[in-house]
């Protein structure tokens, strides 16, 4: 029999982002999101709470340029913590909340604009990082 060539996805070490705690601390001494964002652009937290923002107030187009950013964002942290496009991102993990949030957020814009594919990708994308992020975080929403 052939050796299979693609990776095995259970083989791929879970990814656990650092922890961000001069962004931590600016949240919790309730300082502007937007402020949080210009103080630490790379954190995809900051960028997925300000997403957030914008969709409480109807604001679907920002919320949705926010959260790819966020996304993005999220994606060279994931990269630089070694994840290599595949294998889990745990929900558990705090630090991992933020880009799995930036995620959630940009898929429910995604699906507000009816962007096509988009949500279908980052649904399988929040799955495959960790199903629990996609239930914990449709109980918030």
């Amino acid at each position: 029999m052939p050796e299979n060539l693609l990776p095995n996805p259970s083989t791929n070490p879970s990814t656990l982002l650092p922890a961000e705690p001069e962004v931590t601390a600016a949240l919790e001494a309730d300082a502007p999101v937007a402020s949080v964002v210009v103080s630490y652009p790379s954190s995809s937290l900051a960028w997925a709470l300000l997403a957030d923002e914008a969709w409480a107030r109807g604001a679907t187009l920002e919320s949705y340029a926010y959260a790819r950013v966020g996304y993005h964002r999220g994606l060279d942290a994931l990269r630089k913590a070694g994840w290599r496009g595949a294998g889990p991102v745990p929900w558990s993990h705090e630090p991992n909340r933020g880009v799995l949030r930036a995620l959630f957020a940009l898929r429910r814009a995604a699906l507000a604009i009816e962007e096509p594919g988009e949500p279908e990708r980052l649904t399988d994308f929040l799955n495959a990082s960790d199903p629990e992020a996609l239930r914990a975080l449709d109980a918030e929403a």
